[in-house]
């Protein structure tokens, strides 16, 4: 899929109106106890801490189904969400089954998490949705309106020849307005979660991470600790869940926040960022391998053991040596999370975010070439060029599930019209054109490094 960038101001102003009468002439009544819920609701139950996350992602993807514009989609899941969060919801409490009455780890988990009824949530939450439509009909709160920053953002992904597709990914430009904040900084979100073992981990990453970024109190001031912060959490919270519903599945992960002029980046495992600008490929990240020598070391000092079993692997099992979940291989496979930030100038192009699907068969330093390829035979429309990277992986053999995100940090138009002058005034100049360092093709097809 390739997603455009955000509307114009103008067109916002004007779709608005129009998407919430459409809205309320489809379901011109609050839902009732027998009512089929409008979107599929995620699981049979929830903590008290999903609930905020789950909600959220229930309402955008509802929403963005019926096309609302992006900042109209998350104001109104912000406001449903937020009245709902100021309810009493021990209504909706589950009782526990009886056979998770016995034992002291039951106990123990039934004093961590407090379960909630999720089809009875999403039954309320769609009926306090209904409430804000018809409240916003009459008049859009300001927040609602908000411009948003222009990027065009194009993603693809593919199940490849793999059973099950694995991966998840997250396209949240108007994080400011799902998450209520109203300082003056403009944020966005990123990220690409690449599952294993099933899908419930990257699933549970992608609705999340970002929910409880939002929530920690440093996000103003460090965004790059907050990101930290909120994988860890994650991590745990699906811990709990992995425990209470014998899930084994992990994730790797990779997100970047661009909160005003600085990208902030956070990782686990071997999917990778990278920036491109003027054409290079800069250097972020380093992804996390069981053969790295400071996470061997890691590993072994905990008791575990890194082995070679057709590739490097933690106890002869994982071959990546930190993620989300992975319950059984807890605590060598670790859920702390690296981060990186970086000023931004004006003068980057676009980052690039993909699974190890992508990276295992094309190197970092090839990206910006077949990019511009792809620009200059699309008259600079780079709407569909992540397709053309996920061909490009597959071409060269990966048989892996394929995700790649594109985010263009300046007019794809732009980047192409600044490569040919680059060309011709180095013609003039009577100079032979040497191709760049990050265009040059690989000795051979392993992953990159940092």
């Amino acid at each position: 899929m390739a997603s455009g960038a955000p509307e114009q101001s103008g067109q916002m102003a004007e779709e608005t109106p129009g998407f919430l009468d459409e809205f309320l002439r489809d379901f011109p009544a609050p839902l009732s106890a027998e009512s089929t819920l409008l979107w599929k609701i995620p699981g049979t139950v929830l903590s008290q801490e999903e609930v905020e996350g789950e909600l959220a992602e229930l309402a955008v993807g509802f929403l963005s189904s019926r096309n609302a514009p992006p900042p109209l989609a998350a104001s109104l899941a912000h406001e449903a969400v937020s009245q709902l969060l100021r309810t009493d919801l021990s209504e909706f409490r589950k009782l526990p089954r009886q056979e998770e009455e016995d034992g002291e780890e039951a106990e123990e988990e039934k004093a961590a998490v407090t379960l909630l009824d999720a089809k009875g949530l999403a039954l309320s939450f769609f009926n306090r949705l209904w409430d804000v439509c018809s409240q916003w009909q009459k008049q859009v709160p300001p927040a609602a309106r908000a411009p948003q920053r222009q990027r065009l953002v194009s993603v693809h992904a593919i199940r490849n020849t793999r059973r099950r597709m694995e991966d998840r990914h997250v396209c949240l430009p108007a994080f400011n307005q799902l998450f209520g904040l109203t300082d003056p900084v403009d944020r966005a979100y990123f990220a690409v979660f690449d599952g294993h073992g099933g899908v419930d981990a990257a699933r549970y990453a992608a609705v999340h991470v970002h929910a409880n970024a939002a929530r920690q109190p440093e996000l103003p001031t460090h965004p790059a600790g907050a990101l930290r912060a909120a994988f860890r959490r994650t991590d745990e919270m699906f811990l709990w869940k992995a425990k209470r519903e014998r899930l084994q599945s992990g994730t790797t992960g990779v997100c970047a926040l661009i909160a005003g002029k600085t990208l902030h980046i956070a990782w686990l495992g071997d999917s990778q960022v990278i920036l491109v600008q003027q054409g290079q490929a800069v250097k972020m990240m380093e992804p996390h391998k069981p053969e790295r020598q400071d996470e061997k070391e890691r590993i072994e000092a905990l008791g575990g053991f890194v082995s070679y079993v057709d590739c490097w692997r933690v106890n002869g099992t994982l071959a990546v040596s930190r993620a989300i979940g992975d319950v059984l291989q807890k605590p060598y496979v670790s859920g702390e999370a690296d981060v990186a930030s970086r000023e931004l100038t004006g003068s980057e192009d676009y980052l690039l975010l993909a699974c190890d699907g992508f990276f295992d068969v094309v190197s970092p330093q090839e990206v910006a070439g077949l990019v511009h390829s792809h620009l200059a035979r699309q008259q600079g429309s780079g709407l569909h060029v992540a397709e053309e990277l996920v061909a490009a992986a597959r071409e060269r053999g990966s048989h892996d599930n394929i995700t790649v995100m594109v985010v263009f940090l300046r007019d794809p138009r732009d980047l192409l019209e600044g490569c040919a002058q680059g060309a011709g005034e180095s013609q003039a100049d009577g100079r032979s054109q040497d191709v760049p360092s990050a265009l040059s093709e690989p000795e051979n097809n392993t992953p990159w490094r940092s």
